[in-house]
């Protein structure tokens, strides 16, 4: 049976292991996945992310998270806005801050997918896809 959110099931699994305080986990490799595994990278939630490419089963890509000291945790919560049977769409004016700006949304825009900030900054709307803090 196929996934019918693989970005929901990425978020799902960086946030249980996020809570157990795994180095890493692999979640299967889309480019949207990629493209929000960068843009974490970027936003400095995870330490980095790899492609791993075995004959036998499909392309995972692995995501090393980050933490500050032993108790707490980089990534407070992370999640999904815009679902499948309900997609959220805003326009540059109206893209809301996370957190007072503490946060970051992620949105899938006409440059890419992008944070909450370089779309202010580039003046382009989009589906938010998801709320990490």
């Amino acid at each position: 049976m196929g996934m019918t959110d693989p970005i929901a099931d990425m978020l799902t699994r960086i946030r249980n292991a996020n809570r157990v305080h795994f180095k890493s986990v692999d979640v299967y490799l889309s480019r949207v996945n990629l493209n929000i595994a960068k843009v974490l990278k970027k936003a400095n939630y995870i330490s980095g992310y790899d492609v791993k490419k075995s004959a036998k089963s499909h392309a995972m890509l692995r995501i090393y998270l980050r933490y500050p000291d032993t108790k707490r945790t980089v990534i407070t919560d992370i999640q999904r806005v815009s679902k499948p049977g309900r997609r959220v769409y805003v326009r540059s004016e109206r893209i809301p801050k996370v957190l007072n700006g503490y946060g970051v949304a992620i949105l899938s825009t006409s440059k890419g997918i992008i944070t909450d900030k370089e779309a202010r900054e580039l003046n382009v709307g989009g589906e938010i896809l998801c709320n990490v803090w």
